[in-house]
């Protein structure tokens, strides 16, 4: 991962990745333009940031599911208002 990458982020944005992460409808594409972090950049904060158990965990329900990624994904996101709360602290 770039150093500059995970320099600027924040405590609230690494919460924020992984819960994006976590969401099924959430495409690692929405978090690459919310971010500017790549698919195996998130992978990597995941790793770091969970147990081993709860890593993998996310990897297998992951892993070849077609809603985490946009260009496969018929998913259509709903954008609530209070999803970008934790930006104005």
């Amino acid at each position: 991962m770039d150093n500059q990458k995970v320099k600027s982020l924040t405590a609230i944005d690494i919460d924020r990745i992984v819960e994006m992460a976590w969401e099924d409808r959430t495409t690692f594409d929405t978090i690459y333009d919310q971010f500017g972090i790549s698919e195996s950049e998130v992978i990597k904060i995941m790793r770091k940031s969970m147990k081993r158990s709860s890593f993998l965990m996310w990897r297998a329900r992951v892993s070849g599911r077609k809603t985490k990624h946009a260009k496969t994904s018929e998913a259509q996101r709903f954008h609530c208002s209070q999803q970008d709360k934790f930006k104005s602290r």
